[in-house]
């Protein structure tokens, strides 16, 4: 469908389309029977400004861009929510973009943003994200920049994240001091920060109570059900039984749960189990799942609060921070 534009209105009342916009400004130049006349016939058009075309007129836009992996996954659901409840109270609106788990698509989506001249940007980086020159590019054309929960390491902007290696290593604890010494590892891709320090938190747990770390009992996969599932499955194929695992994310908890009931083993009995983000689907389960609670709504929040003060303020001075937010183990049934 057409939109009625300010040539449409100009025409229909032979008059300049100059003369339409000055007079839905409510400029002095123009007189009150003609502003009358214009934004009558604008109701009856149903007229609505080009928020695009005003934003390159006036060099300035109300819009954030938000870019996320997956928009499925609960912990973005909900840091969406905290970008958008901010966003909302502060007069601006978002347009949120999924990589997919894709670099590829990740560029096409800063880009596109990019063009479309956003306010700013809020991003959490896909699970192929290997570098950062497309956000590079995001700073270098003026656009403020914030990170949360995946970030790139070599990117000059904000981050909000949690302590990945501390709540790794009080989850992976949590499993020894409850008598689980045969404990794996579930990873993710060893090209996310995030990943390798919950790596660092497991293998300093270990460490720290005595437990020889055994690669074995060291699955690196992707951060979906089916990773879980592919792992638990390989260690069964392997004749290798842990007494425990710790997983990357609630996701990779869940799959390994379901080929863990599928071998007819108990859970916690035969098998404890740990996971990551405390999704809304770890209550759901039987037993319910022991996780680390991410606060993923306050992240979005304080995310989009930092980057709409660095809008707001003058970017050249702003001096990028990292906020690092209170993660909490939540016991439940599986541990």
């Amino acid at each position: 469908m057409r939109h009625t534009t300010i040539t449409d209105i100009a025409r229909k009342l032979g008059i300049s389309p100059s003369t339409v916009s000055r007079a839905l400004s409510d400029h002095p130049d123009i007189n009150d029977n003609t502003k009358k006349k214009i934004r009558k016939l604008a109701k009856e058009f149903n007229y609505k400004p080009n928020s695009i075309a005003q934003s390159l007129k006036n060099n300035k836009t109300t819009i954030i861009g938000v870019i996320v992996p997956e928009i499925k996954h609960d912990f973005f659901a909900s840091a969406i929510s905290g970008i958008e409840e901010v966003a909302y109270h502060s007069g601006y609106t978002i347009i949120v973009c999924q990589s997919n788990e894709n670099f590829e698509r990740e560029v096409i989506n800063t880009n596109s943003l990019i063009q479309q001249r956003v306010a700013g940007i809020v991003a959490s980086i896909s699970q192929n994200t290997k570098n950062g020159d497309h956000f590079q590019n995001v700073l270098d054309c003026g656009i403020p920049l914030v990170f949360f929960d995946r970030t790139c390491e070599n990117i000059c902007a904000s981050k909000v994240v949690i302590d990945d290696a501390k709540s790794a290593f009080e989850a992976v604890s949590y499993l020894i001091n409850k008598g689980y010494k045969k404990i794996a590892h579930f990873a993710g891709p060893d090209v996310l920060e995030i990943c390798r320090k919950r790596f660092k938190g497991y293998s300093n747990a270990l460490n720290t109570h005595g437990i020889k770390i055994r690669k074995d009992l060291i699955c690196y996969g992707g951060l979906h059900e089916n990773d879980g599932y592919n792992s638990m499955d390989l260690l069964l194929k392997k004749k290798i039984t842990p007494d425990a695992i710790f997983a990357v994310n609630d996701p990779v908890a869940v799959g390994a749960f379901q080929r863990i009931k599928e071998a007819g083993l108990r859970i916690p009995a035969d098998i404890g189990i740990v996971g990551f983000s405390n999704n809304k689907i770890t209550t759901l389960l039987d037993p319910p799942l022991t996780t680390v609670n991410q606060p993923s709504f306050d992240m979005g929040r304080k995310a989009a609060e930092i980057l709409i003060k660095q809008i707001e303020n003058d970017t050249n001075h702003f001096k990028p921070i990292t906020v690092t937010l209170e993660a909490e183990l939540i016991i439940r049934g599986s541990a």
